[in-house]
């Protein structure tokens, strides 16, 4: 997305978002003919109505002429004696002199007329049925789809996101649409095919009426574009800021023990102040420009129904025009003002879901994780060698992570990987599940290139356990369940048990399926490690990653963990990531890294006694000095 209010190509934006409407064509199509059904009876009560009124008007005109003579000796008459005027409006009427008003047709005409209106709002009502559908519908396969775009796109792209703000497109955008959709689609429907319905009966009952009538287009036209081109920049606007201040919000939420510790909560009070009033005036621009265009087509609307009613009046007075019609031509004019002003109200909505639209729409066109076609498939129970060749890696141009790493782990060897911040060790783990692809070189299985496999195939072989303990809302068992979907109770007791987990789920009340929230505060930091370590038992992966995994336990934790750590290994290729030393001694092989490159290698007791790299980063640290991450 661009910068607030740089909204771009808003037809473009229509144009895709009518695309997903394509599959529902059958249905808004069935929508369209009940529609059109429902304002062909709507609109035709006014001119019922008129007929009613004539009924009426004739009959008390009919009663005070002369019984006995016929209409024509009465206009003769009333010309003769200087009431050329009073003949005239009588000219056109169906009276007959001396008759009363014909009751037994006024009810009719009154039974059509509610009838009319009656099966008018049946047929809108099942117009409106359908739409629903549509929109909901709609609106549930743009989530489908956002969801299957997140598990598409690369690690890159999630990473410049702001999570709030991602969130805040998958829900609150969506849901605008839904609403633009729902509101928007039936509304606009039934507003353009009344002004067509009613300007085909102006026309029938005067077209010099009508006339006057079709100018008001082109005026509400140009006022709506006027207001229109700078609203929906205020929307887009409006909906980037709500992005943003979801994002600030959700930040604040999941640091609010780190806020409280450290004092912090007016600073976090004056960002979200900040945020919230950047949004206010915001959204209060784009509602202030928006709300311009119903009164504008308000006051349009008056000056045309003066113009009808002064011209229509002299028109009947002159017999051009009868009163029923005068008054059904007048309610016309009122229906024909309605829709046009509903569809310019409706722009509010429409341009408000557009930018919504726009924000998700640049969410699913975001580029995705691309695999090779006929990738090969390999056996994940067998895996062997694992070479880094000539690794060249950067997240950007100009700043290389990783430069020129050569590196051969045999199979079932345990490397251990050290070295300062940003040395690229959490880099190397990247790598090798494609999170990332190299820039350069190769790093290959077998012998077989990872960039060739189906990344799907690929992560199938690790297992991970990270320093940051993930587990979402479920029960323990779920949970460590994740690890290998379809475990049975019995393999997920053992992977408990070997993770030691059972002895504090012991004192649980529910035990394993004790429920946990996303963030776990019903049971400490090492309890979640403990959890997260059982699922990577029950993975039974080929290869195992540990990114500081036992960071969050106590000593005597740490002991019986390595310990289990030491039977997962047996057998298996494992990456551990450590800063405590203690923690890979009896690993098969330590590579000290710095600004990408290996620096050192081999076991624990070669690198002592060569006295570089990791003897002082060794000595340091066991003899607590603080100096002991700038050790190179």
């Amino acid at each position: 997305m661009g910068p607030p209010g740089a909204a771009t190509a808003p037809r473009l934006v229509l144009r895709q978002l009518l695309g997903n409407l394509k599959v529902e064509r059958p249905v808004m199509l069935a929508a369209l003919a009940l529609n059109a059904v429902g304002v062909l009876l709507t609109i035709s009560g006014p001119r019922l109505l008129g007929h009613a009124t004539n009924i009426v008007f004739e009959g008390i005109v009919g009663k005070r002429l002369p019984t006995g003579m016929s209409k024509s000796q009465v206009l003769a008459h009333l010309r003769a004696t200087g009431q050329g005027r009073l003949a005239d409006l009588l000219g056109p009427m169906n009276v007959i002199p001396g008759a009363g008003v014909n009751w037994s047709a006024f009810r009719t005409s009154i039974v059509v007329v509610l009838a009319a209106y009656l099966l008018g709002s049946v047929f809108s009502w099942a117009q409106g049925y359908l739409l629903a559908g549509v929109a909901q519908r709609t609106v549930a396969k743009l989530r489908t789809d956002v969801e299957t775009k997140i598990h598409r796109v690369p690690l890159s792209y999630l990473d410049s996101q702001e999570r709030g703000e991602l969130l805040s497109r998958v829900t609150n955008d969506i849901d605008n649409i839904g609403t633009t959709l729902q509101q928007g689609m039936g509304q606009l429907l039934n507003s353009v095919l009344t002004i067509i319905g009613v300007i085909g009966l102006m026309f029938w009952i005067s077209p010099l009426l009508a006339a006057i009538s079709l100018l008001v287009l082109p005026a509400s036209g140009l006022v709506t574009w006027l207001i229109a081109r700078r609203s929906q920049r205020e929307f887009s606007d409006q909906w980037a800021r709500t992005g943003r201040l979801n994002a600030h919000v959700e930040g604040v939420h999941s640091g609010h023990t780190i806020i409280q510790v450290f004092g912090a909560t007016q600073h976090a009070k004056a960002a979200f102040d900040e945020q919230n009033q950047a949004l206010y005036h915001a959204s209060f621009r784009a509602q202030v420009l928006s709300g311009i265009v119903q009164p504008a087509m308000g006051f349009i609307g008056y000056l045309h129904f003066v113009a009808i009613a002064v011209i229509g009046g002299y028109r009947v007075a002159a017999g051009g025009l009868l009163l029923g019609d005068l008054q059904a031509f007048i309610q016309y004019s009122r229906t024909f003002t309605m829709p046009i002003t509903q569809i310019a109200s409706q722009l509010n909505l429409l341009q408000s879901g557009l930018a919504s639209a726009e924000r998700v729409f640049d969410l699913l066109d975001a580029p995705e994780e691309v695999e090779l076609e006929g990738a090969p498939e390999i056996e994940l129970s067998n895996l062997g060698q694992i070479s880094f060749d000539g690794v060249d890696f950067a997240y950007r141009e100009a700043e290389p992570v990783i430069t020129g790493l050569d590196l051969v782990i045999e199979r079932g060897q345990t490397i251990a990987i050290v070295g300062p911040t940003g040395a690229g060790k959490t880099t190397l783990v990247n790598l090798l599940l494609r999170f990332y692809d190299v820039s350069a070189g190769s790093i290959r299985i077998d012998g077989i290139d990872i960039r060739t496999l189906p990344r799907k195939q690929l992560r199938q072989i690790y297992a991970m356990v990270l320093q940051e303990t993930w587990l979402f809302a479920g029960t323990i068992r779920e949970n460590v369940a994740y690890g290998r979907l379809g475990a049975s109770d019995a393999e997920i007791l053992d992977a408990c048990r070997a993770a030691r987990v059972d002895r504090f789920v012991r004192t649980l009340p529910a035990g394993l399926d004790t429920v946990i929230d996303e963030s776990a505060e019903n049971i400490s930091s090492g309890e979640k490690q403990l959890i997260t370590i059982a699922r990577a038992f029950l993975a039974d992966p080929s290869v195992l990653i540990l990114d500081e995994a036992t960071s969050n336990v106590d000593t005597r934790t740490e002991v019986v963990i390595q310990e289990a750590m030491s039977q997962l290994r047996h057998g298996r290729t494992s990456f551990v990531i450590a800063h405590r030393l203690s923690t890979i001694r009896g690993a098969d092989l330590i590579v000290v890294l710095d600004h990408g490159r290996v620096v050192e290698a081999g076991r624990h007791e070669e690198l002592l006694l060569a006295e570089g790299a990791y003897h002082r980063l060794y000595a340091r640290q066991f003899s607590g000095s603080r100096d002991s991450a700038d050790w190179l």
